[in-house]
C-alpha cells in the first residue's frame, strides 16, 4: 500500500486516502519483551510465550506456545507468581504518543482484556472448564488481571489528560455459530469486572470500545448496561447478528463499528461486491451510529483493488 501511493509513513497511507484514522495506542512495558533461552520464544509479561506462525508469504502471526497457568490447580499458588506490576509501564512514552496523535486522529487503547489473558494465560480448553469446574482459581485469576490492567488505564488516562478518545477492551465471546461461555458464566465472571472498567473510563471521559467477534448477540444487552459505547464487530453472517434487527434493537443504545465482511468478501470477492457489501452495511447499521470498517483486520494477501473500493464506496455514500 505504501509502495502503490508513494508514501513512506503508516499515517500518511490514512492521510492521502481521506481516512478518518483511529489511531492505536499502546502503554509498553518496561522488558516486556525477553527471549527464554530455554524456550527459545517471545514471553509477554504476563509469563505467556509465542511463537511466530506463517499464515501466508505475506504475514506472521503471534500463537501462544506456552501456557504459564495450565500446571496450576488452586487459587493460593496464585499469590506466588509473577503478575505484572502497574508501575512497571511506561506512562511517559505512552502520553507523549496519545497527545501527539490526538491532535490529529481520535485515538484508541490501550488493549486491555479479563477472559482473553486469562485463556492466553491457562488456554482456552482450561478456561472455559474453569467457568464450571474451578470458579474459585478463576475468579482469584479475574480479580488479578482486572486489577493489574485497571490501576494501569486508570494511571494513563489521568496524565493522558484527555487525549485518549476511547479504550479497546477486547473479549471474545462468541465463536462462529453460538457463544463461547454461557450467559450465566458471563453474568458471573466478566459482567461485574467490565461494569468497574468502563465506568472507571468514564470517569475520565473517555469512551469504551469492545470487541467480541462472532455470534455474541445474546449478551449484547448485558455490554450495554456494562457501560460500552461502541461494539466491535459486527459478523453479520453469524446467527443472530443480522445487521437490521441489531441496528432495530440496539441501535439508539450503542455505536456500531465494523460490519464489512472480511473471511470471504474483502480478501477473495471482486470490486463491486465488495462496493455491494459496504453500501448494504452502510444502509442497514448506518447512517448515523455506525463506523463503516472491515470486521476484522484486512490481512495481508487482500487485493488493494478491494480496499479501494471499500474506502471510495463510504467516500461516496449518500445519506
Amino acid at each position: 500500500m505504501k509502495m502503490r501511493l508513494g508514501v513512506q509513513h503508516e499515517l500518511d497511507v490514512y492521510r492521502k486516502l481521506g481516512v478518518d484514522k483511529i489511531a492505536w495506542l499502546g502503554v509498553p512495558y518496561k522488558g516486556a519483551e525477553i527471549i527464554d533461552p530455554n524456550r527459545q520464544g517471545m514471553v509477554n509479561h504476563w509469563g505467556v510465550e509465542f511463537e511466530k506462525v506463517e499464515a501466508n508469504a505475506n504475514a506472521e502471526y503471534g500463537e501462544v506456545s506456552y501456557n504459564p497457568l495450565l500446571e496450576l490447580d488452586c487459587p493460593s499458588q496464585l499469590e506466588s507468581y509473577s503478575w505484572p506490576s502497574p508501575d512497571s509501564y511506561d506512562y511517559e512514552v505512552a502520553v507523549r504518543e496519545a497527545k501527539e496523535l490526538s491532535r490529529e486522529f481520535v485515538t484508541l487503547g490501550p488493549w486491555i482484556s479479563l477472559f482473553e489473558i486469562y485463556c492466553s494465560m491457562r488456554s482456552l480448553e482450561e478456561a472455559l472448564m474453569d467457568t464450571l469446574a474451578e470458579p474459585e482459581f478463576l475468579h482469584a485469576a479475574l480479580d488479578r488481571i482486572a486489577s493489574v490492567q485497571g490501576e494501569m488505564v486508570n494511571r494513563f488516562l489521568q496524565a493522558a489528560d484527555g487525549a485518549v478518545d476511547m479504550v479497546f477492551i477486547s473479549d471474545d465471546l462468541g465463536s462462529q455459530s453460538s457463544l463461547l461461555m454461557s450467559p450465566d458464566a458471563f453474568e458471573e465472571f466478566l459482567f461485574p469486572r467490565l461494569k468497574a472498567w468502563c465506568s472507571m473510563i468514564h470517569s475520565h471521559g473517555a469512551k469504551v470500545f469492545f470487541h467480541t467477534d462472532g455470534a455474541s448477540e445474546p449478551l449484547i444487552p448485558r455490554l450495554i448496561e456494562a457501560g460500552i459505547d461502541v461494539l466491535n464487530p459486527i459478523q453479520h453472517v453469524c446467527p443472530g447478528m443480522d445487521c437490521k434487527e441489531l441496528k432495530q434493537k440496539y441501535g439508539n443504545l450503542v455505536i456500531f463499528h465494523g460490519g464489512v465482511e472480511n473471511q470471504q468478501i474483502l480478501p477473495f470477492g471482486n470490486a463491486r461486491q465488495v462496493a455491494d457489501e459496504t453500501r448494504k452495511c452502510l444502509d442497514e447499521l448506518g447512517p448515523d451510529g455506525f463506523i463503516p470498517c472491515s470486521c476484522h483486520f484486512a490481512q495481508a494477501d487482500t487485493p488493494l483493488c478491494n480496499i479501494f473500493a471499500f474506502i471510495e464506496t463510504v467516500h461516496q455514500y449518500e445519506i
